[in-house]
């Protein structure tokens, strides 16, 4: 068995500059390190359990299939706080038919990223009789 000591996301945005100013600046995430020089440099983010290292360049945007999955405690707040940063919601917050509260924007390249609150009474948090 492979013992997964730590994990992170590797994006290679068609603008670095563009895409750390979104993701420092208007997410607010935290950089856990920074490594090279130059435009292209490395900055890499704290995502909870895990990171996202923005890095390098890439002429086209980043795989088509390709979604974040960021759990936020509150996604109302999330949603009042974004928009005054002038970040697009593509979807503001609403509860799904599976029981999750999501909100949807994308990065620059168009990456969609949903922001998830898990409510009190979801199975991921509430098991009855455990």
């Amino acid at each position: 068995m492979v013992q997964v000591l730590s994990s992170r996301v590797l994006l290679r945005p068609t603008d670095p500059d563009r895409s750390r100013a979104f993701y420092g600046d208007a997410l607010g995430l935290a950089v856990y390190r920074e490594f090279g020089t130059g435009p292209e440099r490395g900055t890499v983010y704290f995502l909870g359990g895990g990171f996202l290292e923005v890095s390098g360049r890439s002429e086209v945007p980043p795989a088509p299939g390709l979604r974040l999955w960021l759990q936020v405690a509150d996604a109302a707040g999330a949603h009042q706080e974004l928009t005054a940063r002038g970040v697009e919601v593509l979807r503001e917050p609403r509860r799904e038919p599976w029981g999750l509260v999501e909100m949807w924007i994308s990065d620059p390249d168009g990456v969609p990223i949903v922001l998830v609150e898990v409510p009190g009474d979801h199975p991921l948090r509430y098991r009855p009789g455990i």
